[in-house]
């Protein structure tokens, strides 16, 4: 059986090492991401104000892998009927090629040989997807699957791949929501470039002062808005930079609970954010963003305000119900779906719930391989029912948790967001990289 994982996000790195213990070898295991390396994502607005952190953050999945394939691709496309995925070549292709041999390093500059997880093994292929051919990236590289070579729309060359089961884990992308002139004026923060954009952007306002705007104030935003003000008051800025936080809904944070967002609202207040509520953004040009008619300039414009699916899946996230199965063979999980669990729950978007449904479906994966190893029947498979144990945000170097009903703020809180960011990495196998976030971590004094 031929199982393969689309990204190596949270979700997909997830599932593809519990696959890999749980699979016999009989069967195929291919993960398909977009980089030879694994991003820890809600830890990259840490890079805005210490970009040394981007070392710990980005994990070269040979590090934390140990028999399965990696196609270094781009998905274009998923036929779950045909049970066929189309790829090409990932957006620079020659760049993952010299990360993984080494030139400039695995993945950002983290060293490649340094202890802690899964040493890169002899089972683990990393192959370069390029114009319809893999280019092998390592000594053992064999063919990962069959597949057609077809030319996309663009001229650029595809290659088909056949799957008996696939989980489709590639994450979302930022949904500037038609509002006219905000993806041509804003900067998102989905990838590592785009924070060092917003640190060098933002650098580049301090000398003279003036204003940013984070339009957004879910918990990307809080984050981002909490950094600049802190690296404003690190640079003597505070009194000439206004770090301006804006929310179409009534609150910040207003997916949670309102004793979360109220501590999150005097956090970000202590730092000195402004804050603006009720305040959906109507348009954006080069001097800023207009808000109930009212023009608000800014010389620094980002936008977290929210989230669509994967191109792969036409900017849709599709709604799964609680088995994550789109059709027959073919799970969606993470932020690429929609996620309503047994209880007819919507899961939210996070990286708690792309973990916790990647256990699910792993589990429900290997049952699939059992049983048809076993007599070829498909077993009924488990329903996913999704329970949070909390919840957490930093804001500066500070941070707001929720366990159960109970609010937290202070060195509690910043000691479990700590803890749970290192413990995610050691989870994954990255040891070394885990010990190197909690140092940085902890070695930033209150604000």
């Amino acid at each position: 059986m031929r199982i393969v994982v689309l990204g190596a996000g949270y979700a997909g790195l997830t599932l593809a090492r519990r696959l890999e213990d749980a699979l016999g070898p009989d069967h195929e295991l291919i993960v398909i991401n977009d980089s030879p390396s694994h991003l820890v994502q809600h830890e990259i607005h840490r890079a805005i104000r210490r970009p040394a952190i981007a070392e710990s953050v980005v994990v070269p999945l040979t590090k934390v892998l140990d028999r399965a394939t990696v196609r270094v691709a781009q998905v274009e496309s998923v036929d779950p009927d045909a049970k066929t995925v189309s790829l090409a070549a990932p957006p620079s292709a020659e760049r993952a090629a010299r990360a993984y041999d080494g030139d400039g390093g695995a993945g950002e500059g983290d060293d490649s040989d340094s202890d802690g997880g899964r040493a890169e093994s002899e089972g683990t292929t990393i192959e370069i997807e390029n114009g319809g051919e893999r280019a092998d990236s390592a000594e053992n590289a064999g063919d990962s699957g069959e597949g057609r070579e077809r030319t996309g729309e663009g001229g650029e060359s595809e290659s088909t791949l056949a799957y008996d089961v696939c989980a489709i884990c590639l994450g979302a992308e930022t949904d500037f929501q038609d509002v006219p002139g905000v993806a041509e004026h804003a900067t998102p923060l989905k990838r590592l470039p785009d924070a060092e954009r917003i640190r060098a952007d933002f650098l580049s306002v301090l000398p003279e002062g003036g204003r940013v705007v984070v339009c957004g104030a879910g918990l990307s935003g809080i984050q981002v808005a909490g950094e600049l003000a802190v690296l404003a008051r690190e640079r003597g800025a505070s009194e000439d930079i206004e770090v301006l936080l804006t929310e179409a809904l009534g609150e910040v944070a207003p997916a949670f609970s309102t004793e979360f967002s109220r501590a999150v609202r005097e956090e970000l207040e202590d730092r000195g954010v402004e804050i603006r509520t009720n305040a959906p953004v109507e348009r954006a040009d080069s001097g800023g963003v207009v808000i109930d008619d009212e023009e608000i300039t800014a010389d620094q414009l980002l936008w977290t305000g929210g989230i669509r699916g994967s191109r792969a899946l036409g900017n849709e996230r599709p709604v799964v119900k609680s088995t994550l199965e789109l059709e027959e063979g073919t799970f969606v999980v993470g932020d690429a779906a929609r996620v309503v669990d047994t209880n007819g729950a919507a899961v939210p978007a996070s990286a708690q719930s792309a973990v916790r449904e990647a256990r699910a479906v792993a589990e429900s994966i290997a049952t699939i391989a059992d049983q048809e190893d076993a007599d070829g029947f498909r077993p009924r498979l488990a329903p996913f029912d999704f329970d949070s144990p909390g919840w957490l945000v930093s804001v500066g170097d500070g941070a707001v948790a929720q366990v159960g009903p109970t609010v937290l703020r202070g060195k509690a809180a910043k000691a479990l967001k700590t803890s749970v960011g290192a413990g995610y990495l050691t989870s994954v196998g990255a040891i070394g990289d885990a010990v190197d976030l909690a140092r940085e971590e902890l070695a930033s004094g209150p604000d």
